[in-house]
């Protein structure tokens, strides 16, 4: 029978796991946001494609350096999920 604690720790860990993923990919482009802003507001430059492409670069950058560590991740989260529906055991 599943108890209904285990359910909300298992959705408290799967939003964890979400907020750690997706963390370094946002924080760049929030540092690299804001740099491109001030920068636009220094120079009085409004050019859309200013904004865009180097936050693209950064985040994809930033994915590539982040990727070992957001798997590591999942793979963690997956394996302990994996471990919880095999100790549940024939009774389901």
């Amino acid at each position: 029978m599943l108890n209904e604690n285990i359910v909300m720790e298992i959705g408290q860990q799967a939003i964890w796991v979400i907020i750690k993923t997706g963390a370094p990919t946002m924080l760049v482009a929030l540092v690299i946001g804001l740099m491109i802003s001030l920068l636009q507001a220094l120079t009085q430059v409004q050019e859309m494609t200013l904004t865009f492409v180097p936050k693209i670069l950064a985040m994809f950058l930033a994915l590539v350096v982040a990727m070992p560590f957001m798997l590591a991740t999942l793979i963690g989260f997956t394996e302990d999920l994996y471990a919880r529906i095999g100790g549940l055991g024939p009774g389901l």
